[in-house]
């Protein structure tokens, strides 16, 4: 995966108009890019679809990104997130079984084009996982491995989504800060 400074550019050079920049960065992007979509959008027409209404996103709105609110890389997996939820939801399409089916979720985490798994740390994510609650665990692989938006993990825990938004907000500084003490 190519460095923040590189795709900075690319992304400054998006902003200008300069098409040959979002050719590059598609290059760069889109095999992980497309690893999340497929993850939560299981049809892989439908995935193919969302990509490039990512890229068309990222065209548009280049302009918007800001370097010290977070990496080129997270931006663009928020895009590309946000679009595969949109997606699934227009579609009404069933994300498919619930954490505790046995199905291993983090296995689907692991990006197929990244042998380096620089994007995760299997081990590391499970060993964190492993460490918080469990309510605040389900919620946050059912967001952000499965698709749910925050109300539909408030129905589904019976509790207001302001407590659905609290959990994901712990659990994911919680994971972040432990994450970044094991690598």
């Amino acid at each position: 995966m190519a460095d923040d400074a590189l795709l900075q550019r690319l992304l400054a050079g998006i902003a200008r108009g300069e098409p040959e920049r979002l050719a590059e960065l598609y290059d760069l992007t889109s095999p992980k890019l497309y690893g999340l979509i497929l993850r939560i959008q299981r049809d892989r027409n439908l995935a193919e679809d969302v990509l490039q209404d990512v890229y068309i996103r990222v065209w548009q709105a280049a302009g918007s990104y800001r370097s010290n609110v977070g990496t080129p890389l997270a931006w663009l997996v928020t895009i590309a997130r946000n679009r595969a939820i949109d997606s699934v939801r227009r579609r009404s399409e069933v994300q498919g079984a619930d954490p505790d089916d046995g199905e291993d979720w983090v296995a689907r985490l692991a990006d197929p084009h990244d042998a380096a798994a620089a994007f995760l740390d299997r081990d590391a994510l499970l060993a964190c996982l492993g460490r918080l609650e469990a309510r605040q665990r389900d919620c946050v692989v059912l967001a952000y491995c499965k698709g749910y938006s925050r109300e539909e993990l408030a129905r589904r825990f019976d509790h207001p989504v302001n407590t659905i938004k609290t959990w994901l907000h712990r659990a994911l500084a919680a994971l972040k800060t432990c994450i970044e003490a094991v690598r």
